[in-house]
């Protein structure tokens, strides 16, 4: 595809969610190894998913996130406050996102879980999972587990969220 035709396909619409913790680290997870390179396998991230037409982001991430996790154990504590965008790598336009998107807008949330760690479940869609590994990390590693074209965005959100990187007072 060229670099023309590449600028002039839109954006996906997609809604992010950082999910803490109780002690304050952020939930990651491994894409499915059986997804192809094309389809980011093998690479960690946060969870995220497209909206919907008509669909709001705040139900679009709620929605994503507990069909990734396989868990609704969770809600928004905060809100990035801008759309951001990642633009793929030429050598994945028009393979990657179904082949009709140069990469992703993003609206980003930051979730409290509220579960148990056992609540959560990549298996949920045994012939299509999202995921095949999850963990907790510190939110300023994020940045570093990212695939290069995202890497600047999960900076943002580092910074962005970064109140939220603290251990839940106990009661």
């Amino acid at each position: 595809m060229s670099a023309d035709e590449a600028a002039a396909l839109p954006y996906r619409q997609n809604a992010g969610a950082v999910l803490f913790n109780r002690g304050g680290c952020v939930l990651v997870a491994r894409r499915a190894l059986g997804r192809g390179p094309e389809e980011g396998g093998g690479a960690w991230q946060l969870p995220q998913g497209g909206i919907d037409e008509g669909e709001e982001p705040r139900k679009a991430v709620l929605r994503e996130l507990a069909e990734e996790i396989g868990t609704d154990r969770f809600r928004i504590i905060g809100e990035h406050p801008e759309w951001l965008t990642y633009d793929l790598p030429a050598e994945r336009v028009g393979k990657a996102l179904h082949g009709r998107y140069r990469g992703q807008r993003q609206r980003w949330f930051a979730l409290r879980f509220l579960g148990e760690d056992g609540d959560i479940k990549l298996d949920r869609d045994p012939h299509h999972p999202e995921f095949d590994a999850w963990r907790w990390v510190p939110l300023s590693e994020i940045p570093a587990l990212a695939v290069g074209f995202k890497r600047a965005i999960y900076e943002t959100l580092a910074g962005s969220f970064a109140r939220f990187a603290l251990p839940e007072k106990k009661a």
